[in-house]
């Protein structure tokens, strides 16, 4: 892919999302996207146009994974959620239930988390997940269908039917 711009436009928010289910934080997750572009942009190796996603989601984990390490090195302050308007009834339930898979999910190892996400959000392939993630293919496998059970024994039936 060569411009940069149209590469942008066309992953920029799958980059964003998988960014924030893998961290739960907005803010963190448009620093990871940030990053991430900034890499690509700058990286020395052309960007092939059948692996670019796999790619992009690779060094967004990578610089997760970093943020990581950087933040187990620091002592900070617990942030502190907003309270938000109340909202209609429906729409509440609605993100509770996203609050609970959010944090079932969060509670996945990363690796189970972001192979997971790969694979029924982005409907990466087996083969890409396994090239992103630099594990076997069998591995992947194991890895998603693994992540699914544990998900779906944290989640409770009531919340996701």
């Amino acid at each position: 892919m060569t411009d940069f711009h149209q590469l942008y436009t066309r992953y920029a928010r799958d980059v964003h999302r998988f960014a924030v289910y893998l961290s739960g934080s907005p803010s963190l997750a448009e620093d990871i996207t940030s990053e991430t572009f900034l890499r690509a942009w700058s990286s020395a190796q052309p960007i092939r146009e059948a692996t670019v996603k796999a790619y992009l989601f690779t060094i967004a984990r990578n610089v997760y994974l970093h943020e990581l390490r950087q933040r187990s090195r620091q002592a900070g302050l617990e942030e502190s959620q907003l309270s938000t308007p109340p909202a209609q009834h429906q729409r509440a339930e609605q993100r509770d239930a996203l609050d609970i898979v959010l944090q079932a999910l969060r509670r996945l190892p990363e690796t189970d988390r972001a192979a997971l996400l790969m694979r029924s959000q982005y409907g990466f392939s087996y083969e890409q997940i396994a090239q992103a993630l630099r594990v076997s293919l069998s591995a992947a496998k194991v890895k998603v269908h693994r992540a699914r059970l544990r998900l779906a024994a944290m989640v409770p039936r009531e919340v996701v039917p």
